[in-house]
């Protein structure tokens, strides 16, 4: 025999459910849209997005000097750069990535305490041997250096590889 659930204890279990239908209904109905969908993310027109005012940004294209990161440059064909800087990315901590096209790669990385999301971006242009790059936090003001120290150890991984 099922036991008897007091009228207050009940009430709390219906509305749970009914909160949990809405919730799950409100979801299909008004799916979210993706972070990168909304966030200046990608290549337009031949350039990564510039970089907030924040001075948790850089940014290989277009910036001021606040933000400005140089390009990385190869010497071996786009395709084999593409690839070296993919295996490269496997290494560095805590960043997978999620997109990937090819001319352009896009790979989140989070810090290590409070799992802070960093958007890493990388464009390899047709009509140039660089890598351009843009690391930027999703939210807060300062990152203390992080985005820049990253794209420099990856650049510098680059430059070991002799790409």
């Amino acid at each position: 025999m099922l036991p008897l659930l007091k009228p207050f204890a009940f009430r709390q279990l219906l509305w749970s459910m009914v909160s949990a239908i809405l919730f799950l209904t409100s979801i299909v109905i008004f799916p979210a849209p993706t972070w990168a969908s909304h966030s200046g993310l990608g290549v337009d027109s031949g350039h990564l997005s510039a970089c907030p005012a924040s001075p948790n940004c850089v940014v290989s294209q277009n910036a001021d000097p606040k933000h400005a990161i140089e390009p990385i440059p190869y010497h071996v064909d786009r395709d084999k750069a593409r690839e070296t800087l993919l295996k490269v990315l496997t290494v560095v901590p805590r960043t997978e990535v999620v997109e990937q096209t090819d001319n352009y790669i896009h790979a989140l990385s989070k810090s290590r305490i409070f799992k802070f999301v960093d958007d890493v971006e990388f464009y390899l242009p047709p009509d140039e041997s660089v890598i351009h790059l843009r690391s930027a936090s999703r939210i807060g003001d300062s990152d203390l250096g992080v985005n820049r120290r990253r794209m420099e150890q990856i650049r510098l991984a680059l430059q070991d590889l002799n790409i």
